[in-house]
C-alpha cells in the first residue's frame, strides 16, 4: 500500500482534455484509483485466507472426517447440502404465483402499491444519492463546507439495513431449507461491493443523468457477460434493441450542453467509473442467476450475499480507519445522518419491492416500472440540480427508452409464443 502512490505518480494524471478537479484532488487519498486499490486491498486480506482455509477444509475432506461442535458451520459455509432444484426458465427468480380468483380492483391497487413503492424508494434514492456524493455539509457565509468522500461508507450502511431486513424475514418466515455453500454468495458479494462503489464514486467526475442513462444501458454488458458466464444465446431482436441502446446513450454523451458546472462534466474518470459499474453488476446478476440453481428464495439470496457484503466493507474500513473518520463525519453534520439512514432505508425497502412486484406480476412489468422510474430520474435531477441536457441529448434519451420498451414487448411475445410450443422444443434463453 505504501508503494501505491508512487507507481500512481508515475501514471499520467488523467486522459488529454480532462480537468482536474482540485476539490476532489487534495490529496492521494481523494484520488479515485488510490482509492479502489486500497479498498481491494482490505478485500484480499480477507477473501485469501477465506480461501486458503477452503481449501484445506476440502482437501482433509472435512465432510467425512469432521466432528465437534464448529462442523455445521463449516458443512454450511464449505460443503452446503449440494443438493441442486430444476433451474427454472427464467433463471433468477421462482416462478410467480397466479393470482388466484381476485378482484380486478384488487389487482390494480395491488399494481399501483407496487409500482408507487419502486418509483418513491428509487426515486428518492437517487436525489438523496446525488446530493451526498456532489454536495457540501455545513457551509456557511464563511465558511465553504466539506464533501463526503469515502463512498464504502455508504455501501456498508446500505448493505447493513439490507442484511438485517433480510435477516428478519428470513427468521419469521418459512423459507426453503437451504443448500448452496454459503462462500459461493462471496463472489456475487463483492462484485456487487465494487459495483456499488464505482457507482458513488462516479458521481464525482459525471452528472447524475448520464449515470442513469448508463445504468440503462446496461443490457447490452450484461448479455455479453451471459455468454461468457452462462455460455446463453440471444435473439436477433436482443442485439437489434442492443444497438439501439448503444445509439442512443453515445448520442447523449457526444451531446454539449453550453456553461455545465465543472462538478457535473462528463470526464474519463467518470466514464471509467461507469464502465466498471456496468462490468461489476453484470457479473453480479450472471453468478446469481447461476446460484439459484440451488433451491432458495430471493430473500435468502438477498441475506447470503448481505453478509459478506457487510464482512468485506467494514474489514476493509476498519484496516483503513475510515469507519471512524466517517462517524465523526456523520457527528459534524447531522443533515448527512439523515442522508445516510434515508439512503439504506430506501436500498433494501427498493430490494423488498422488487421480490414482491417480479412474485405478483412477474418480470415484464417490473421493467416496466423500473424502466419509467430511470427516465422520471432524470427529470426529476435536471428539475432539482439544474443539469441541461440538448436536444440531441434528450434525442438520444429518447431512442434508448423506446429500445427498452420494444424489448420489453418482444420479450412478451416470445414468451407467449414459447408456451405454445411443444414440449421437446426449448426456447432460446433470454435476459
Amino acid at each position: 500500500r505504501f508503494c501505491l502512490p508512487l507507481v500512481l505518480a508515475s501514471l499520467p494524471t488523467m486522459a488529454a482534455g480532462e480537468e482536474i478537479i482540485p476539490a476532489l484532488q487534495d490529496s492521494w487519498g481523494d484520488f479515485w484509483l488510490f482509492r479502489f486499490f486500497v479498498n481491494a486491498a482490505g478485500y484480499a486480506s480477507i477473501v485469501v485466507p477465506g480461501f486458503l482455509l477452503i481449501q484445506y477444509f476440502k482437501r482433509r475432506n472435512y465432510l467425512e472426517t469432521g466432528r465437534g461442535i464448529c462442523f455445521p458451520i463449516i458443512k454450511s459455509c464449505v460443503f452446503g447440502s449440494e443438493v441442486k432444484s430444476v433451474h427454472q426458465e427464467d433463471g433468477s427468480l421462482p416462478p410467480r404465483a397466479e393470482p388466484t380468483e381476485s378482484s380486478t380492483a384488487r389487482q390494480v391497487f395491488k399494481l399501483l402499491f407496487c409500482a408507487a413503492g419502486l418509483q418513491a424508494s428509487y426515486l428518492t434514492w437517487g436525489v438523496v444519492q446525488e446530493r451526498v456524493m456532489t454536495r457540501t455539509y455545513g457551509a456557511t457565509e464563511t465558511e465553504p463546507g466539506e464533501k463526503f468522500k469515502d463512498s464504502q461508507f455508504l455501501v456498508f450502511m446500505n448493505r447493513i439495513l439490507a442484511f438485517t431486513v433480510a435477516g428478519l424475514y428470513c427468521a419469521l418466515t418459512k423459507q426453503p431449507r437451504h443448500g448452496a455453500p454459503m462462500y459461493k454468495y462471496s463472489f456475487a458479494s463483492l462484485s456487487n461491493i465494487l459495483s456499488s462503489w464505482c457507482q458513488y464514486e462516479a458521481l464525482k467526475y459525471i452528472s447524475f443523468p448520464t449515470q442513469v442513462l448508463a445504468k440503462a444501458s446496461k443490457v447490452i454488458p450484461v448479455m455479453m457477460m451471459g455468454k461468457l458466464v452462462s455460455r446463453k444465446s440471444y435473439e436477433y431482436w436482443e442485439y437489434l434493441t442492443a444497438a439501439l441502446i448503444s445509439v442512443g446513450v453515445s448520442m447523449f454523451l457526444l451531446s454539449s450542453a453550453p456553461n455545465r458546472h465543472v462538478s457535473t462534466v462528463t470526464t474519463f474518470s467518470g466514464i471509467i467509473l461507469l464502465a466498471g459499474y456496468i462490468i461489476f453488476d453484470s457479473f453480479t446478476s450472471n453468478w446469481q442467476d447461476a446460484l439459484f440453481a440451488y433451491k432458495m428464495s430471493p430473500v435468502q439470496m438477498m441475506f447470503g450475499v448481505n453478509v459478506f457484503s457487510c464482512l468485506f466493507t467494514v474489514g476493509s474500513l476498519l484496516e483503513q480507519g475510515a469507519l471512524l473518520e466517517s462517524v465523526r463525519f456523520m457527528s459534524r453534520h447531522s443533515e448527512f445522518m439523515a442522508h445516510a439512514v434515508l439512503l439504506s432505508v430506501c436500498s433494501a425497502c427498493g430490494q423488498l419491492f422488487i421480490f414482491y412486484t417480479i412474485n405478483q406480476f412477474g418480470a415484464a412489468v417490473f421493467t416496466i416500472i423500473m424502466t419509467l422510474r430511470q427516465a422520471f430520474a432524470i427529470l426529476l435531477s435536471c428539475l432539482i440540480y439544474g443539469h441541461t441536457v440538448t436536444v440531441v441529448g434528450g434525442l438520444g434519451v429518447a431512442v434508448v427508452f423506446m429500445a427498452l420498451f420494444l424489448r420489453v414487448y418482444a420479450r412478451s411475445r416470445m414468451k407467449k409464443r414459447s408456451k405454445k410450443l411443444p414440449p421437446s422444443e426449448t426456447p432460446v434463453q433470454k435476459v
